[in-house]
C-alpha cells in the first residue's frame, strides 16, 4: 500500500483507526495501530465517565483523563497518534485544547462542522486538523470558513459514509440512498478540495471512511483517489481493543439483521447492534436517569429516553443489559479475535491480491 502523507507526518499504512466513544478505543489499541504504521485514534467522548471527580468536576475531569490516555500511548508507540473529539461535545473546546498542549500528531473532528477548530491551534505549528465530513458541501464550507477567518487549510478531510457506525451525518431516508454512498461521496469531495490544491499548491489528502472492511475495500477506494480509508469496526474484535470481552463478543454473535438504525438521544441516527436495551426503548420504556451534566449539546435529558453516555459507558463494560453497541453495518462479519498485527498483515494480504486482480486484467 501506498504511505499517508499529512502534512509532513507520513503514515507507512494509509490506515486510520476510527475513533470509538465511549472508551472502546483508548491508548491500547491507538498505540498498537500506530506500532503498525497506521494512525491510531484515542477517542475522547465520554473519557472521565470513571473519573472520581466527574460529576462535580466535569471539564477538569475529562481533560484529565484525555492527558492520561495520550501519555500512556506516547510510552507504547513512537508512531502516529490522533483523537477524534465530536464538535457537539459540551467541553468541546476543553478537549482540543487538551489534545494541542499534549501535541498531538493530529485531531480528527465531526459530528458538526468544525468551524472554528483552527483558533485552537493557530501559530503551534504541530498539531494537524482532519475534519470529518458526510459531503462535498460540508467539505467547501469548513475550506472557505477556515481559510478565510484563519488563513488555515484542512490538512486532511475524512469523508464518512452511511455505512459508519456510531453517529451518521445523514437524514435516515438518506442511509439507503446510492446517491449517498461512500463511493459517490468519494469522488464529490476530492472535486471540491482540487481547485484549493491547486490554487495554494497544497496537498488535502482525502480519507475514506465507513463500511471499509476488507484490504479489497481498501484498495477499492485508494483507486478512486482516496489518500487512505478510516476503519472503526474492524478493529474492536482485536486483543488490543479497549473494550470488555462481552462488548467485543457482541460483535462476534451479530447476525446482519441486528445492525439496526437508531434515533439517538442526541438527535442523530445511529447504526447499533440490536439487543434488549433498545428494544425496551422502541417500546417507549423510558430508563430513568438524572443529568449531572450536559455532554452533548444537543441531547435534551428533559426528553431524552435514557442517557446515551451511561449506556455506551455501560455497554463497553461489558453490562449490555444497560446499554448497547454501535457498530459498523459489517459488524456482522468479524468472526474472531486477532491481533491488530494479524489484522494489518491480513488487511496487507487482501489488498496486494486485489491490486494484483487489477493489474492483470489490465
Amino acid at each position: 500500500m501506498k504511505s499517508l502523507n499529512i502534512g509532513e507526518l507520513t503514515a507507512r499504512i494509509p490506515i486510520i483507526q476510527g475513533g470509538m466513544g465511549v472508551r472502546i478505543s483508548l491508548s491500547g489499541l491507538a498505540a498498537a495501530v500506530a506500532n503498525e504504521g497506521g494512525i491510531g485514534v484515542i477517542a475522547t467522548a465520554g473519557l472521565g465517565m470513571f473519573e472520581p471527580d466527574l460529576f462535580t468536576a466535569f471539564l477538569e475531569a475529562n481533560s484529565r483523563a484525555l492527558r492520561k490516555e495520550i501519555r500512556k500511548a506516547r510510552e507504547m508507540t513512537k508512531g502516529l497518534l490522533g483523537v477524534n473529539i465530536m464538535v457537539a461535545l459540551s467541553n468541546y473546546a476543553e478537549l482540543v485544547r487538551t489534545a494541542v498542549e499534549e501535541k498531538i500528531d493530529i485531531i480528527f473532528s465531526g459530528a458538526g462542522l468544525p468551524l472554528n477548530l483552527p483558533e485552537f491551534v493557530t501559530n503551534t505549528g504541530g498539531t494537524k486538523l482532519a475534519p470529518i465530513v458526510s459531503s462535498a458541501r460540508a467539505a467547501g464550507i469548513i475550506i472557505r470558513k477556515w481559510f478565510g477567518k484563519y488563513g488555515y487549510l484542512p490538512d486532511a478531510f475524512v469523508v464518512e459514509g452511511p455505512l459508519a457506525g456510531g453517529h451518521l451525518g445523514f437524514k435516515k431516508e438518506q442511509i439507503e440512498d446510492p446517491g449517498f454512498s461512500l463511493e459517490k461521496l468519494i469522488p464529490e469531495v476530492i472535486a471540491e478540495v482540487r481547485p484549493y490544491e491547486e490554487k495554494h499548491q497544497r496537498r488535502i489528502p482525502v480519507i475514506a471512511a465507513g463500511g471499509i472492511y476488507t484490504g479489497a475495500d481498501i484498495c477499492r477506494f485508494m483507486n478512486m483517489g482516496a489518500s487512505g480509508v478510516q476503519m472503526a469496526t474492524r478493529f474492536v474484535c482485536t486483543d488490543e481493543c479497549d473494550a470488555s470481552a462481552e462488548f467485543k463478543q457482541a460483535f462476534l454473535e451479530s447476525k446482519k439483521d441486528d445492525l439496526v438504525i437508531i434515533q439517538s438521544p442526541v438527535g442523530m441516527p445511529g447504526r447499533a447492534i440490536q439487543n434488549q436495551f433498545l428494544e425496551d426503548v422502541r417500546a417507549g420504556m423510558k430508563k430513568p436517569f438524572s443529568c449531572p451534566y450536559h455532554c452533548i449539546i444537543t441531547c435534551n435529558p428533559e426528553t431524552s429516553p435514557y442517557c446515551i453516555a451511561l449506556a455506551l459507558a455501560s455497554a463497553c463494560n461489558g453490562k449490555l443489559n444497560r446499554g448497547f453497541a454501535f457498530a459498523g453495518a459489517n459488524a456482522y462479519r468479524c468472526d474472531r479475535i486477532i491481533s491488530v498485527r494479524e489484522l494489518f498483515a491480513e488487511l496487507s494480504a487482501e489488498y496486494n491480491a486485489a491490486a494484483q486482480t487489477q493489474t492483470a486484467r489490465l
